[in-house]
């Protein structure tokens, strides 16, 4: 099976890469932005004509798409999430190749869900905010698109490789700090948000089951479990050793409480990646650090304010309904949180 795989060195297309090529059965080739890809071609400015010539001279059987914005606004958003799509779509309906598409979607497309409910698939989506909307405008050009097309809509994907700038990777290195300084406090804002973890590995057989199947629409990938930012924490804490105590500095959603210590701010420009935790802002603004760190109190005088986490616009409560997976796909979520949350600790230790 000759399979083009799209996003190769983004978050979760590694891990896809790295699934598809331990299949004897697959030859695999990535297309890209980067040097190292097999063929470089930016879907967000290249035309479908050129992708439909490459596409015929391929031929490849299936089509991952693993790539998309997952910071930036409006406009990097829809042109990198959506038009990056609709270019896909539509050189797949020119090239007599007759692939098969599989689109990774994002749970952002849900938007809110009523806290302790399961979403499914049928759920009516009301995305609350650029990215979400980004990401649900390419899923109904791959569903009206007339293809062999399937859409996972991942849930949030954790593990190794988890960016820096997502919530579990800032809190790993909130406490990777306090470790290294000798800290025994550790004071976090934003632990309230819940929301459904899957390892990307898992996510990466989920999307090779998707290759290999016949299943169309939308399936959801999650762990089927909701599970409270300040509970992931405390497991962090456990398999890292850290003996500290966690002070938490919950608000209510939105609101903005003053952190301890001086979290650093960061351009929301755009970033080409595969789907890793969604900080967007559609106006470009400069977010705060979701997590701060205990400092000096003379710090906290020209501490910036504490934002929540998710800035994600899906509240305060994601879980996924995974039976349409375990069913059509014959897949299940394998790695439990803590195996994930270890191995992001590891990485974050290295840095010590």
């Amino acid at each position: 099976m000759r399979v083009l795989l799209i996003g190769a060195n983004g978050y979760i297309g590694r891990f896809v890469a790295d699934r598809l090529l331990a299949d004897p059965a697959v030859q695999l080739t990535a297309l890209g932005r980067g040097d190292d890809a097999d063929v470089r071609f930016d879907l967000a400015t290249g035309s479908p004509g050129a992708l439909t010539r490459f596409l015929d001279a391929v031929h490849p059987g299936v089509v991952v798409n693993c790539a998309g914005a997952t910071r930036g606004g409006a406009r990097e958003l829809t042109r990198h999430n959506t038009v990056a799509v609709a270019t896909v779509c539509e050189a797949l309906r020119r090239s007599g190749c007759g692939a098969r598409l599989v689109q990774v979607g994002c749970s952002a497309e849900y938007g809110p869900s009523q806290p302790g409910s399961s979403t499914a698939e049928d759920a009516v989506p009301r995305p609350g905010g650029p990215y979400g909307v980004s990401k649900l405008a390419a899923t109904e050009l791959v569903l009206g698109s007339g293809l062999d097309a399937v859409v996972l809509r991942v849930f949030s994907p954790a593990g190794p490789g988890t960016p820096a700038g997502s919530p579990l990777g800032r809190l790993a290195e909130a406490m990777r700090r306090a470790m290294q300084s000798g800290d025994g406090e550790l004071r976090l804002g934003g632990l309230g948000a819940q929301r459904d973890f899957i390892d990307v590995r898992d996510v990466a057989r989920a999307v090779h089951a998707a290759s290999l199947s016949a299943a169309q629409g939308v399936i959801n990938i999650g762990s089927g479990r909701a599970v409270r930012l300040r509970d992931a924490a405390a497991t962090l804490a456990r398999v890292a050793g850290y003996g500290g105590a966690l002070h938490e500095l919950d608000g209510p959603p939105g609101a903005l409480r003053p952190t301890i210590g001086h979290p650093r701010t960061e351009s929301v420009g755009h970033r080409v990646d595969s789907l890793g935790h969604h900080r967007t802002d559609s106006l470009g603004h400069h977010r705060p650090e979701p997590l701060g760190i205990r400092g000096d109190r003379a710090d906290a005088e020209h501490a910036a304010p504490v934002a929540y986490p998710y800035p994600d616009g899906c509240g305060s409560w994601q879980q996924a309904d995974v039976r349409t997976a375990r069913d059509r796909l014959g897949w299940r979520p394998r790695i439990a949180l803590e195996e994930s949350l270890a191995d992001i600790w590891m990485e974050a230790a290295c840095r010590i």
